[in-house]
């Protein structure tokens, strides 16, 4: 096989529809959603099949519904490559605790059960906290820092992902995006884009989260890696299961270091770059970190078809 990484979307990959065709293909995937169903309490299957987008988008019911959508990408993708041992797992921000099943830390009804609970406080958070969060390209992060430690201007903004060389997520309350957008575009971005969030995560709007979601990550059992991870908090492996946990309840106002995690896999002789979940926002991202004619293959795959396909890339 060759030396795979593979990936978790995380919130701005759902769509409706995502998962049809893996529950009406297995019973198994069907299983999966149900259970998720029952942890978060949420009819998450009509809300992945019909919507509305609304209510799907909430921050309260996406997290557990993408989360399961992910988990049921892997749990087929197991099935087709029972030997597969990834050299590396990884999501982006909430992709993570899909990550941290797929990688044996979390079990699948405890990384619902979090990933719910996760929801629940981020929205509180962010009803509290109004704001919102911006994509900065064509600066480099280099750049945003000076020109973050150089503002004066109204509100609160800060970096929340390092995606790709140049592109760069801010996140903050609205005067904050407002006044420090001006600033991006007046030092050369080229365009600065509103995300469809209605929170500011990985942002100190955020922060009152903290402290209740970690007691709820210390009331469940997180084992030793399987598969190493690259922590978005820290862009590096960690085994100790008490660090984990410590690391995973702060990710929540975290930058996440997702450029700099996909370089150190690369680094590592990755070959293939699986994007297991909805659309294909992480392999776009990739095709802009990895170098220009790079031998690297990236797949996305959510559905049966591109899973089996993965699953041959994969063998070669």
């Amino acid at each position: 096989m060759k030396k795979t990484a593979i990936l978790f979307p995380g919130q701005g990959s759902q769509y409706i529809g995502m998962g049809q065709a893996l529950i009406e293909a297995d019973q198994e995937a069907a299983a999966l959603l149900e259970m998720a169903e029952e942890v978060s309490g949420f009819p998450l299957k009509k809300l992945c099949l019909e919507g509305p987008m609304e209510d799907l988008t909430r921050v309260l019911h996406l997290q557990p519904a993408l989360t399961a959508i992910n988990l049921m990408c892997w749990q087929q993708l197991k099935k087709a490559l029972p030997d597969l041992v990834p050299a590396y797992a990884g999501g982006h921000s909430l992709g993570e605790y899909s990550a941290l099943q797929a990688a044996g830390v979390l079990s699948a009804q405890d990384t619902m059960t979090l990933v719910t609970k996760r929801g629940e406080f981020m929205e509180r958070e962010g009803a509290a906290n109004p704001g919102g969060m911006l994509a900065v390209l064509d600066l480099t992060i280099e750049t945003i820092d000076n020109l973050l430690n150089a503002y004066t201007g109204p509100g609160i903004v800060v970096v929340a992902n390092h995606n790709a060389e140049q592109q760069i997520i801010i996140s903050g309350n609205h005067e904050g995006l407002d006044g420090f957008s001006a600033v991006c575009k007046e030092n050369g971005a080229k365009k600065v884009v509103p995300l469809k969030v209605s929170v500011a995560n990985h942002s100190p709007l955020v922060a009152g989260a903290v402290e209740d979601f970690s007691a709820c990550i210390r009331a469940v059992d997180f084992n030793v890696p399987q598969i190493p991870v690259l922590f978005n908090v820290t862009a590096s492996q960690e085994a100790q299961p008490e660090t984990i946990q410590e690391i995973m309840g702060r990710q929540i106002v975290s930058r996440v270091r997702w450029y700099e995690s996909m370089n150190r896999m690369i680094e590592g002789g990755i070959e293939v770059f699986v994007e297991l979940g909805p659309k294909t926002v992480l392999t776009g991202m990739m095709r802009k970190i990895l170098p220009r004619k790079s031998p690297v293959t990236c797949i996305q795959a959510d559905t049966p078809e591109l899973i089996e396909k993965a699953a041959k890339v994969i063998t070669g």
